[in-house]
């Protein structure tokens, strides 16, 4: 597991713990992601995708088990590093594109960055550049309102990958699209990852977006298996 970016070993979480009314949702689920690896998680709504996905990326803690990035344990850090260990190492992309609605698509891509501590210059340069790689670098001056829902969503892409992650977390990222603009900015996503090398767990439950990937595992009653 030392390889892996991302390693979950023996992941338990549930909710309600002690009470008659809890509920158990992962029970000892494990995976490993390896570097420059796209894996797809398959699983129907209400399975525990976006359970899995936020313990994966330190928005959430597990009732027991361990979770490494790059062969370093997280159970033991602090709150504090653990936020600066998830803003350095980890891109998130939901459903719902998310973008602040007052800031144009440019700069929900340079405000990461400028938080992350880089220049303004150099945060503008990476998020023109990557606008520009999923098709979008005409609409740089655009607010969320002024765009469609696959450019919102293109601009959601870039902004997770604005501070260089070495891992990628996307909770169904086309799923609120119809199913033409999906294949399309599917395929926007997975250029952008194919290009940085970066390695991806991506929950979805459309079975010809998962088949694009890697690996294609699912998670079967808070375990995950291969398919």
């Amino acid at each position: 597991m030392s390889e892996a970016v991302l390693a979950l070993d023996g992941i338990e979480k549930g909710y309600n713990r002690g009470k008659p009314s809890e509920v158990i949702v992962l029970r000892g689920a494990s995976i490993a992601v390896a570097r420059g690896e796209v894996v797809a998680l398959v699983a129907p709504s209400g399975a525990g995708k976006s359970t899995l996905l936020h313990i994966a990326g330190l928005l959430d803690t597990a009732d027991g088990g361990r979770v490494a990035h790059g062969g370093r344990d997280m159970g033991g850090l602090s709150d504090r590093a653990r936020t600066e260990a998830r803003r350095a190492d980890v891109g998130f992309i939901y459903q719902f594109h998310h973008l602040l609605p007052e800031f144009s698509a440019l700069e929900n891509i340079v405000l990461p960055q400028l938080a992350n501590g880089v220049s303004a210059s150099v945060a503008e340069a990476r998020a023109r550049d990557l606008l520009a790689r999923v098709g979008v670098a005409g609409r740089a001056a655009h607010r969320p309102a002024q765009l469609s829902g696959g450019e919102q969503q293109r601009v959601a892409f870039c902004r997770a990958l604005a501070n260089q992650p070495k891992l990628l977390l996307a909770d169904e990222p086309t799923g609120n699209l119809d199913p033409a603009t999906s294949d399309q900015v599917f395929g926007a996503l997975m250029d952008l990852v194919r290009e940085t090398g970066l390695s991806a767990l991506i929950a979805t439950h459309n079975l010809d977006l998962a088949a694009q990937m890697d690996r294609v595992v699912r998670l079967d009653q808070g375990r995950i298996v291969g398919l």
